[in-house]
């Protein structure tokens, strides 16, 4: 309190980020609850963002956290990515990665890696992974199709999807994303995310 305090009177705002918070345990998530009663005449002195797996809002839809789930203000689910949308994200990790090159993927590949990821960005980054290396010893400038689906044989084992479901699969995500964010997308390692900003409504104390 006296930290929050003393950046209060500095005139700095605190904001406290907990990733994979889906993993605390009900008791953490109610002292996290009790850090959001500091506050002063004027504000609350702690924001608090979570960030987490789909278990994150079967968590906090727990009654014993009925009171927390109360304090959430605001909330965002990220979705599966389209086609289009996997592109970007994949040619984003890479220009990161390292110095521009010619995309190591063909159309095809990339296709598959959409169908067989369902547009899930860690899934994505295990196929593609795995697709880089496979190409890579075998002497490959990029990957192709058969070397995606030998990736997703050995990342995914016997849960690969069959030509026809994996297409239904690529097709049903597609319709059902209707934001375009490559930015968000570059930066989403997670299915799911809940926000939890206590210091955005004065005075609330549910």
């Amino acid at each position: 309190n006296a930290f929050l305090l003393a950046g209060h009177a500095e005139g700095r705002q605190a904001v406290l980020v907990i990733d994979e918070a889906q993993s605390l345990s009900a008791e953490v998530l109610e002292q996290l609850r009790l850090l959001t009663n500091l506050e002063t005449t004027e504000r609350k002195l702690l924001q608090i963002i979570l960030i987490g797996q789909p278990e994150l809002r079967e968590m906090v839809a727990r009654p014993e956290l009925k009171q927390l789930a109360q304090r959430i203000v605001a909330r965002y689910h990220l979705g599966a990515l389209s086609f289009a949308e996997t592109q970007q994200y994949i040619q984003h990790r890479l220009a990161v990665a390292g110095p521009s090159a010619p995309l190591p993927f063909s159309a095809s590949a990339l296709g598959r890696i959409h169908a067989l990821s369902g547009g899930l960005p860690r899934r994505i980054n295990l196929l593609a992974d795995r697709a880089l290396l496979g190409a890579y010893a075998h002497g490959q400038r990029r990957a192709e199709r058969s070397t995606v689906q030998q990736a997703a044989r050995e990342v995914f084992g016997d849960g690969v999807p069959s030509r026809r479901s994996a297409h239904r699969s690529a097709r049903s995500t597609v319709q059902s994303t209707d934001w375009r964010v490559p930015a968000l997308a570059a930066v989403a390692g997670v299915a799911a995310m809940a926000l939890l900003w206590a210091g955005l409504r004065h005075g609330a104390n549910p």
